[in-house]
């Protein structure tokens, strides 16, 4: 696998890591076959053993924020963003710890942005058609994000340049879930086939690969140190997962549908949306199904779990609250738009964007609206909720490139 690993100059913290990771790099060059079958993902590293931030919020994917939603919202700014015609979710936003958001979006480009909306630096990382969906994990003072020319590439977060670009497939719609020094990333081939791999993240190596999954996945890969399981889903319809660290085959789940979205992990248990018109709790030990909850159309929102609730919006242009352990419904409210995107559930609501133009807030208990926004597009990436306002992108209208979708800050009104 290419990799391509460059020196840039950084702050003095930052010469320190990076003088780290370019030994690392320079001593494990070549080492892939070997590492495949000897690969722990325990074993001891001198990287992060977690990222400082990535999609739906940590390993489990619950799409839980620990913060309060204002009562009232104002539009701070705006800036072009996506400008693809693909329906697929678009990437969100990501707080760094610098301060910035770093978005990747459908042009190909990766930017990071002030909280004032200043761009920092933009880096394009593919000339693929379709850009990135993802969004980046961020760790290492790095940032790692996949594309739709099948590459993970690896950028420094203060400058933007590139550190390696490890081709593994021949697209890449999922984010890369990080966890200490390893990226584990779902990967479409043409066949259509897919596969889940791990990736060292100083080099860009292979360190493990599973062909599994016999159709195009773009679910971001979930993982339950408790119980011991890698999972994510495929467009083949099942809920796929492995032991881990053993990454050994444990067991698969059908849907009877595309599953497309990423699979969140409370408690035990996996919540999986489909295609077939329905949201799956399925024991993660052993892949049995706990209970079906049935919609009025495709699912292919990445859910939220709090506080013993699931919240998820649908084709059918609702999003619902379930109860965790039963299914039941507890409230749904219809937007009017496919809710085809992330729901993010905060301290006391619930944050949704719709194919209406609409961003919601929603109070988690019972679902009623508090405030609604107007935007350009469609809003199907996840709301990211920092000290200083809420932050998201949409997809173009209609897909028109000369009316791009944007990626908005809101502030207290």
């Amino acid at each position: 696998m290419p990799h391509r690993p460059v020196s840039v100059p950084v702050t003095e913290r930052g010469r320190t890591r990076r003088a780290f990771l370019g030994t690392l790099a320079a001593t494990t060059v070549g080492s892939v076959a070997g590492c495949q079958s000897q690969f722990n993902p325990l074993a001891s590293t001198a990287l992060d053993e977690y990222a400082a931030t990535q999609f739906r919020q940590g390993l489990l994917n619950t799409g839980y924020q620990d913060v309060s939603v204002p009562d009232a919202v104002e539009r701070a700014w705006e800036l072009p963003t996506n400008r693809g015609d693909h329906t697929a979710a678009k990437g969100s936003p990501a707080l760094a710890p610098t301060g910035d958001l770093i978005l990747a979006d459908d042009t190909g480009r990766v930017r990071a942005i002030a909280p004032g909306g200043e761009v920092q630096w933009a880096t394009t990382i593919t000339q693929a058609t379709r850009g990135s969906h993802g969004t980046p994990a961020i760790a290492n003072d790095t940032v790692y994000i996949g594309a739709y020319d099948g590459a993970l590439s690896a950028l420094d977060l203060e400058t933007g340049q590139r550190r390696w670009r490890t081709e593994l497939g021949d697209a890449i719609g999922a984010s890369p879930t990080y966890y200490n020094g390893s990226l584990y990333v779902a990967v479409e081939h043409a066949a259509p086939s897919g596969s889940v791999v791990a990736v060292n993240a100083a080099t860009g190596d292979v360190q493990w690969r599973d062909s599994r999954p016999t159709d195009h996945p773009h679910s971001t890969v979930a993982l339950d140190r408790e119980h011991g399981r890698l999972l994510f889903g495929s467009n083949d319809g099942y809920c796929y997962a492995w032991s881990f660290p053993g990454l050994e085959r444990a067991w698969r789940y059908d849907t009877g549908g595309d599953v497309k979205a990423p699979i969140a992990v409370a408690d035990g248990t996996a919540i999986v949306p489909s295609w077939a018109e329905t949201v799956t709790a399925v024991d993660v030990t052993d892949g049995t199904e706990q209970w079906t909850f049935e919609a009025d159309a495709d699912v292919m929102c990445a859910p939220a779990v709090h506080d013993g609730s699931v919240y998820v919006g649908s084709h059918d242009d609702r999003v619902y609250a379930l109860d965790l352990e039963s299914g039941e419904e507890q409230w749904r409210y219809d937007t009017g738009g496919w809710i085809i995107g992330s729901v993010v559930a905060t301290r006391d609501h619930v944050l949704v964007g719709s194919y209406d133009g609409r961003l919601y807030a929603l109070e988690r208990d019972s679902g009623a609206v508090v405030w609604t926004t107007d935007n350009r597009g469609h809003v199907t990436s996840a709301p990211l909720v920092t000290a200083d306002g809420i932050y998201y992108a949409e997809r173009a209208a209609e897909g028109d490139p000369n009316r791009p979708g944007m990626c908005y800050r809101l502030v207290p009104a």
